[in-house]
């Protein structure tokens, strides 16, 4: 007979205890954790962060982004004190602290706030980074300016 191998799927699950990240509405690019699912396009969200709080309410699936974050044996519908306790305790906003994608969206929301002359810096930065090191610039914006 074959050998079949079972493995689990990589999918982040809408599941209760899951956290999950604001990406519309007044409280985008805010944390907040899966209490109860209501339906299909809907569940019941609490946000016990010290940084930016988020009021238990229902919010609309297609509004957040599940992250690989999970508060484990949160129970359904727990009230906000102890979803407040399993937030501490699973460490949630160091783990996020810690991430990749969160990083990235510190740097991104950093870089949207430069002025023009930040941008100059920057580029001339990259300049000397790029001269340091001997290699050639990916596009010279000197030839340009001189043809």
């Amino acid at each position: 007979m074959a050998e079949i191998n079972i493995t689990a799927s990589q999918w982040r699950l809408v599941e209760v205890g899951r956290v999950v990240l604001f990406t519309h509405g007044t409280y985008t690019g805010r944390l907040a954790v899966i209490v109860e699912i209501i339906d299909h396009k809907r569940a019941l969200v609490d946000g016990p962060s010290k940084n930016a709080a988020v009021p238990r309410h229902s919010a609309a699936l297609n509004n957040l982004i599940v992250t690989p974050i999970v508060i484990p044996k949160l129970p359904r519908a727990a009230g906000r004190g102890a979803v407040a306790k399993a937030w501490e305790k699973a460490e949630v906003e160091s783990k996020w602290g810690e991430s990749a994608w969160a990083k990235r969206r510190e740097q991104r929301e950093k870089r949207q706030n430069l002025t023009d002359f930040d941008r100059f810096k920057v580029l001339r930065l990259k300049k000397q980074v790029w001269r340091f090191y001997g290699l050639s610039l990916p596009h010279d914006i000197s030839q340009d300016a001189r043809t």
